[in-house]
């Protein structure tokens, strides 16, 4: 189970961090995303981190922006947003799931992840 949490209003300019809390699997083992959508778009890739920590990946629209990160210890990954944006205005999602690393990248891009959150809602606004 996923669960993210940490949406909110915010002004542009400003920055968030968003949790997603894994448990009841053994999600330490797993690569972790964030994706973002908004009412008729699709869902967009912004993040992903793999199951150590070691590896990570950003979409273009978040680079040097956004920072995913993760703590095994706490079952929890991490997204650090800075720099915010009226444009960054979305649903916020965290997905996970057991990829082999023989994978890496593009299967950390696509939206296939068996594991999702609910969603946190971002708004970015003055």
């Amino acid at each position: 189970q996923l669960q993210a949490s940490g949406g909110g209003l915010v002004q542009p300019g400003g920055s968030l961090r968003l949790s997603c809390a894994l448990s009841g699997r053994t999600f330490s083992n797993y690569a972790t995303a964030w994706f973002r959508q908004n009412p008729g778009k699709e869902r967009e890739f912004l993040a992903a981190i793999n199951w150590n920590g070691g590896m990570t990946y950003y979409g273009d629209s978040v680079k040097g922006r956004f920072t995913i990160s993760r703590d095994n210890a706490k079952n929890t990954v991490y997204l650090q947003m800075s720099s915010l944006k009226p444009e960054d205005t979305a649903v916020y999602y965290c997905a996970s799931d057991g990829y082999s690393e023989s994978y890496y990248p593009d299967r950390l891009f696509s939206t296939k992840y068996r594991y999702w959150g609910q969603g946190t809602q971002v708004t970015v606004s003055s």
